[in-house]
């Protein structure tokens, strides 16, 4: 929704924001005030119970009754918006409407029903906001900064892990563990409670099992485990901490809160506990994910958040609020990219080198350019990324590093993000981009021209890293006018790095208008 006008000093304005998730049992808001210190306080939380996964996970589209619920509800939403003089907001949808054949669809009713631009996020998205709100809940509480830990969030289309050491996060997974998706898939609500408990145990664990994760699970020393379900076993059955965020569930008091909620099905846990039955229908196959994955590590607690995905996003648009950005997710998106790059045998340091000196020149240059942060991130990513296509072909390797870039998930980047840094990519060498090149034109002008910007200086970093790592790195930049000139250590011999500019200057001329000039000394 389009942000309202008002005539109040910058100063004094009060920043409301809000987020929506849309979920595959629920739809889900939340409206909190920054304060200037680019922290929030929650203003409000609204719930309603739309059962959109049930129908993608049994039918592979959304069907129409819920379609018009969801859609009812999110109009309900956008007037409370409206209350409050919501001034940012973001609204994301997860799993049920990313798996959804109909997605589009659903997409198109709520926009001409709402106006609200409903952002269809993927599992490294969930990931970043979810790790983003839980650092922020942790803080220096308890042992979570020390080792390995594990961040896990049973939700019902997914399970997404995210493994830190030392407290940096080194990687980050989803699993096809939802306890929706479980339900449906196993078609367990025939079953007796015990036997449907039987079958979704079997099935995690041999899901578990073939999980590949990074560190192994095997060495996670402490287990934080995020969502509703978990939630619900630490009021159960949890202990306080000294942070009112957090609570701990003792491995054998998990086990016992499961063994007795097993016996019954949803409809008696939701009398006996005096749940919602769309909340008590997830309760067991999420407490039995939690349970399976406890065992598989060294951790002898669940360490309760009560935060979730949703004060990942209020954090972020707190922070873009006030110009702040995650140091620690920046590290994890880098380890992320560098993840990548090994495992298509990139050469690290020429490929680290490029990064430096295409960030150098983004700074340089930024008067021209007027990019921000993000984009220099986006740059490095891309830098770091650029020749992952010589694992399939040192032939044509920039078109390939273009498709391996955009069919992977760089922990902490949303999709458009990662189309961005694999177009980059791609225009690194060879022509520059053209109207025949579909997936470019297809782009809006506005994020043509961004990948225009950062591919020019990956061009120009890459021609003068160009065999000459050590050289690169002690490079000197000046403007004079029209001309970027470059001057090299002396006594040098500028052969090959005219031959290279002669190849790949002709984009950043395009683009920034000035000429490269080679200079010794």
């Amino acid at each position: 929704m389009e942000p309202t006008e008002t005539r109040r000093e910058p100063e004094r304005e009060s920043k409301i924001v809000a987020a929506i998730d849309v979920g595959s049992n629920a739809l889900r808001m939340a409206i909190a005030e920054v304060l200037p210190n680019g922290e929030f306080e929650i203003l409000e939380r609204l719930q309603r119970a739309v059962r959109l996964g049930q129908d993608t996970f049994r039918r592979g589209r959304l069907g129409g009754q819920s379609m018009r619920a969801a859609v009812s509800v999110l109009q309900d939403f956008r007037q409370v918006l409206r209350l409050y003089d919501v001034r940012q907001l973001r609204a994301v949808a997860t799993s049920a409407v990313r798996e959804a054949g109909n997605a589009d669809t659903f997409l198109d009713r709520v926009f001409m029903a709402t106006a609200l631009q409903l952002e269809v996020i993927g599992t490294s998205e969930e990931s970043r906001l979810t790790v983003s709100a839980v650092r922020r809940a942790v803080g220096d509480a308890l042992e979570v900064n020390r080792g390995v830990s594990l961040i896990a969030d049973v939700g019902g289309g997914s399970t997404l892990l995210t493994l830190l050491e030392e407290g940096e996060i080194v990687s980050s997974q989803g699993l096809r563990l939802g306890s929706i998706w479980l339900q449906e898939m196993l078609s367990t609500s025939e079953e007796s409670p015990e036997r449907s408990a039987e079958l979704l145990r079997h099935h995690i664990g041999n899901a578990l099992s073939t999980a590949q994760t990074s560190p192994p699970l095997e060495r996670v020393d402490s287990f934080i485990a995020v969502g509703g379900d978990a939630r619900f076993a630490a009021r159960e059955v949890g202990k306080p901490t000294d942070s009112a965020d957090l609570m701990v569930v003792e491995r054998g008091d998990l086990d016992r809160l499961v063994r007795r909620c097993q016996k019954y099905t949803a409809e008696e846990l939701s009398r006996r506990h005096g749940l919602p039955f769309a909340e008590a229908e997830t309760i067991n196959p999420a407490l039995l994910v939690y349970q399976v994955l406890l065992k598989k590590t060294k951790a002898e607690r669940l360490i309760i958040s009560h935060v979730s995905m949703r004060e990942g996003l209020l954090l972020e648009l707190a922070r873009a609020a006030t110009g702040q950005e995650d140091e620690g997710l920046l590290k994890g998106i880098l380890h992320s990219a560098a993840a990548l790059a090994e495992k298509y045998g990139v050469d690290v340091e020429h490929a680290g080198a490029v990064a430096d000196l295409a960030v150098e020149l983004f700074d340089l240059l930024q008067a021209d350019h007027g990019l921000g942060a993000r984009h220099r991130l986006l740059l490095r990513v891309a830098a770091m990324l650029h020749e992952v296509g010589a694992f399939i072909n040192p032939r044509s390797l920039h078109k390939h590093s273009y498709y391996i870039i955009l069919h992977s998930e760089i922990f902490g980047l949303s999709r458009p993000e990662t189309e961005i840094v694999a177009h980059t990519a791609r225009y690194y060498r060879g022509g520059g981009p053209k109207l025949s090149h579909v997936e470019y034109t297809s782009l809006p002008r506005e994020k043509r021209v961004v990948i225009n910007k950062l591919a020019a200086l990956l061009r120009l970093a890459d021609a003068l890293v160009r065999g000459r790592v050590e050289t690169a790195r002690r490079l000197h930049f000046e403007r004079e006018g029209d001309e970027l000139i470059v001057r090299l250590p002396s006594p040098s011999d500028l052969l090959l790095e005219r031959r290279s500019l002669a190849g790949r200057g002709d984009l950043f001329e395009d683009v920034y208008g000035m000429k490269v000039r080679l200079e010794e000394g």
